[in-house]
């Protein structure tokens, strides 16, 4: 581990989570060797327990591109930096309950054929034999992709880690940065309680501290973390590693295999905001107390999706934090009179691969 902050860097990316270090690979690959920093340990702080849900179909022909493209990535890390991401591609099923979530996936398999993606929509017996331990009478369509999948996010950050190395990129961890250094309103360097290092361009990957890092810079960022839970089974007998995702938006649920076990998360209808006050100065690879009250409506939907429940484990959850906004768009602009430039997002799924974006003029380098 480099241990010596350079005087200067082209680009400084603050945060160690999949954004940031996805982002530093990709800087790398093109020859601008960046330098990354985290406060503790890379992934830390929401990235670690992701569950890792890659799927390829998004809103726009380009957003679609890029889930294409970082399903291969993640395909590709493994033989380029020898680190494995524990990439499967077990498919995703998602299902409608309703008409109007049954016309969304009905044009979501017309967007998959436009985008070369292969998708099916299942008969009841197709669904059953794939998911036979969910309860299937109430589904109106069940639309699957077999090339969507599954990952380890802790290990896609290492894999991304050691690939941005390889490349010239620089990562400091146990690194604090404590202020922006600006200079008639634009930035000219990056202070840290190791030094300072002097760029113009810096990018915030601070997942759930980026909102209060940026307000203290005089920025708005509409970020915020909430609690998040997933519950885990005890093994099931006959749960294939290949099982496919299961997504239900109408309840608000997604299921997929873990190792033999059943890993069920959920978002609550209404979210319970966490770090209003600010978030611990220690905070690492944290967990946070389980809130049956909070959880139980979601609960009660995965006990009546799937009757024959397997048995839930001792510590049948894991509460953690995910950095949420109201849109699923990627927060990505240029603060007024900072010249810096702020990237955030909340999904494993959609790293940054992008022409860099300059700050001082705004235009797009191939």
């Amino acid at each position: 581990m480099i241990s010596n902050i350079p005087e200067n860097a082209p680009v400084v990316i603050i945060g160690g989570g999949i954004i940031g270090v996805s982002t530093l690979y990709h800087l790398a690959k093109r020859g601008v060797r960046a330098v990354l920093i985290e406060r503790r340990k890379l992934a830390s702080g929401t990235t670690w327990h992701a569950a890792g849900i890659v799927g390829q179909l998004r809103d726009s022909t380009a957003q679609t591109e890029l889930g294409k493209y970082t399903a291969r990535l993640f395909r590709e890390l493994e033989e380029e930096t020898g680190q494995a991401t524990g990439y499967k591609p077990n498919g995703t099923i998602n299902l409608a309950l309703g008409a109007v979530r049954h016309e969304q996936l009905l044009r979501s398999h017309d967007h998959a054929a436009r985008m070369g993606i292969e998708s099916y929509l299942l008969s009841v017996e197709e669904l059953n034999e794939k998911w036979p331990l969910i309860r299937t009478d109430d589904v109106k369509s069940s639309f699957f992709v077999p090339s969507n999948g599954q990952v380890n996010p802790l290990d896609v950050t290492v894999a991304l880690s050691k690939g941005a190395r390889m490349h010239g990129a620089q990562i400091f961890e146990n690194t604090k940065v404590t202020d922006l250094i600006l200079r008639d309103g634009k930035v000219i360097g990056v202070e840290t309680d190791k030094g300072v290092i002097a760029t113009n361009k810096v990018l915030l990957a601070g997942g759930m501290w980026s909102h209060l890092f940026a307000k203290a810079m005089g920025v708005t960022v509409p970020l915020h973390a909430a609690e998040h839970f997933y519950i885990v089974t005890e093994p099931v007998a006959g749960l294939p590693k290949t099982q496919p995702i299961l997504n239900i938006a109408e309840e608000r649920t997604y299921w997929k295999e873990d190792t033999g076990k059943l890993l069920i998360g959920a978002f609550e209808q209404k979210g319970k905001p966490y770090g209003v006050d600010g978030i611990p100065e220690d905070f690492e690879f944290d967990e946070l107390p389980f809130d049956m009250e909070h959880v139980e409506a979601n609960l009660e939907k995965m006990f009546e999706r799937m009757p024959p429940c397997p048995k839930w484990a001792s510590r049948p959850s894991l509460t953690g934090r995910k950095a949420l906004r109201r849109t699923a768009a990627p927060i990505w602009a240029r603060p007024p009179r900072s010249g810096a430039l702020s990237c955030n997002r909340h999904e494993l799924q959609r790293h940054p691969e992008f022409r860099w974006r300059r700050a001082d003029h705004g235009g797009m380098d191939d």
